[in-house]
């Protein structure tokens, strides 16, 4: 009697499930190493009984990524509007188009009218000027705490810079700002305490080895209660350049976050130099803004430093867009409306109800995140699932970042587009 066939046999050899056009496909789509990859893991679950070998195919190719990035897009549920492990802002269709538009061969420093080489990132700098017309000149690097370095460095190395102690700040991953700016060579004088500052501590800190009076938004955190501050209109008549970190990039007030500073006051209340960032509260890629004097804004951009500093053209053309195209997605979530904001929660629930899924709607509190609006919420609304969604959630496709609450795994809507609310639907069917 002969033997049967072990069926590890019949498993497809490597090279016949990569000659597959599906799998030839994804090959030139995603590059052979990540593709063979998956097809050996399918060949294993095949050769372990775990799946039949006519599958391994099939298996491979669901398997694979949509791209070749490990950088995977989230539905952000979790009622923080510029999530900071979800990357802060998510940019507007406009934006993503130019980043598209701007990834192959583009003019970032070609003048096309004469065809000589032209100024890189001018057009993102006259959008961000006609965006804050009380600034002289401007200029951007890679991030927020890149514009104060150039600062420190340009204006301040074996200097003093003069800063509060209630200003000096840590942000995220234990990063500090005053180890940031004694790194660069500058000295720091520090005045006032923890709750209190005066003009005449800065008044008193000024000498000869002065390079500038430094202002920090404490964006992170708020001081309450015995405290003293001073504005930026109270500094304009020192004699040394006052440099304004803002923060969170707001370039005007806004009337849902009417406490938080914005570059265009902080400049009409005598403010020389202002920093802020691109991927807050702008709605727009991660990208340190400078904007003031223009003797100044030229001191910064011609050292040495700003060339180490410079950001790419996709970071140009998505800032560019940022600015000159429709309103952001960060700030149609700040504008929504709670009302409508609870009815997409009540359909989703009723929804998922519907399909055996116990869910409820409920109101929520949302906040700002990313630096910004500390001690703020936002009037949100949230479905409830129980708990034990929130891993299969997260690790979905997409996945689904949702916020725990004593025993319950919310879905917060306030950072989750309208047009994302059937997609969310289905990622939690899949889920249960």
């Amino acid at each position: 009697m002969r033997a049967m066939a072990d069926p590890r046999q019949r498993v497809p050899g490597t090279d016949r499930v990569l000659a597959e056009p599906a799998v030839a496909a994804a090959v030139q789509r995603l590059g052979r190493r990540l593709v063979k990859e998956a097809v050996h893991a399918a060949q294993e679950r095949a050769r372990a009984g775990e799946i039949s070998p006519a599958d391994v195919t099939a298996e491979a190719l669901a398997a694979l990524p949509k791209s070749a990035s490990s950088i995977r897009r989230v539905l952000n549920a979790t009622g923080v509007l510029l999530h900071t492990n979800l990357g802060r802002a998510p940019l507007s269709a406009a934006a993503v188009q130019a980043v598209q538009e701007a990834a192959g061969t583009t003019n970032v420093e070609l003048d096309l009218h004469t065809g000589r080489r032209g100024p890189r990132g001018a057009a993102a700098i006259s959008a961000l000027l006609d965006s804050v017309p009380r600034a002289e000149a401007a200029h951007v690097v890679n991030n927020g705490a890149a514009v104060l370095a150039l600062a420190a460095t340009a204006l301040a190395q074996d200097r003093e810079i003069v800063l509060a102690r209630g200003e000096m700040v840590e942000i995220g991953a234990g990063f500090r700002i005053p180890d940031l700016l004694t790194a660069t060579g500058a000295r720091l004088r520090e005045i006032g305490t923890t709750n209190r500052v005066r003009l005449d501590d800065y008044r008193a800190a000024l000498g000869p080895d002065t390079g500038f009076v430094l202002k920090v938004h404490p964006s992170n955190f708020v001081i309450s209660g015995f405290t003293a501050d001073v504005p930026v209109a109270a500094l304009r008549d020192l004699d040394v350049p006052v440099v304004v970190d803002i923060g969170s990039g707001l370039l005007h007030p806004h009337p849902v976050l009417p406490r938080e500073p914005d570059a265009t006051t902080a400049l009409r209340d005598g403010a020389d130099l202002v920093i802020a960032s691109g991927d807050k509260l702008l709605g727009g890629p991660q990208a340190g803004l400078l904007l003031g004097r223009a003797d100044l804004v030229q001191q910064l951009r011609q050292h040495p430093l700003a060339r180490a500093l410079r950001v790419d053209k996709l970071t140009l053309a998505a800032l560019e867009a940022t600015l000159r195209g429709p309103s952001t997605l960060t700030d149609n979530a700040l504008r929504q409306d709670p009302a409508q904001l609870l009815r997409r929660a009540e359909l989703l629930a009723e929804a998922l109800t519907a399909a055996g899924v116990p869910a409820c709607s409920q109101l929520s509190d949302a906040t700002v995140g990313g630096g910004g609006a500390p001690g703020v919420t936002l009037p949100s609304a949230a479905v409830a699932l129980p708990e034990r969604f929130a891993k299969p959630l997260r690790e979905g496709k997409p996945p689904v970042i949702a916020r725990l609450d004593q025993g319950w795994c919310l879905l917060d809507l306030a950072a989750v587009p309208a047009e994302c609310d059937d997609e969310l639907r289905r990622a939690v069917l899949a889920a249960s």
